[in-house]
């Protein structure tokens, strides 16, 4: 996906938990990048991250370390 498409989608999500309490907020960006973006997409996101890609969303950024890992082959 588009680096651009990718974090579009995660700063939305983000934009919706905003109106919640901070700590609910951080923890429902993860849960729902968790549960329903596919391995793939978190992998690139993490990617990103790492990559200092500008203009992800502070409270992405925050929930980050708390959204599902990828696991690679054995």
């Amino acid at each position: 996906m588009a680096p651009d498409k990718l974090v579009y989608m995660a700063n939305q999500i983000a934009t919706f938990f905003k109106s919640k309490p901070h700590e609910e907020g951080v923890a429902g960006v993860a849960g729902h990048i968790s549960d329903f973006w596919e391995p793939r997409m978190r992998k690139q996101l993490f990617a990103l991250i790492a990559d200092g890609y500008d203009g992800i969303d502070p409270l992405v950024l925050e929930a980050a370390p708390m959204i599902r890992k990828v696991k690679e082959p054995a």
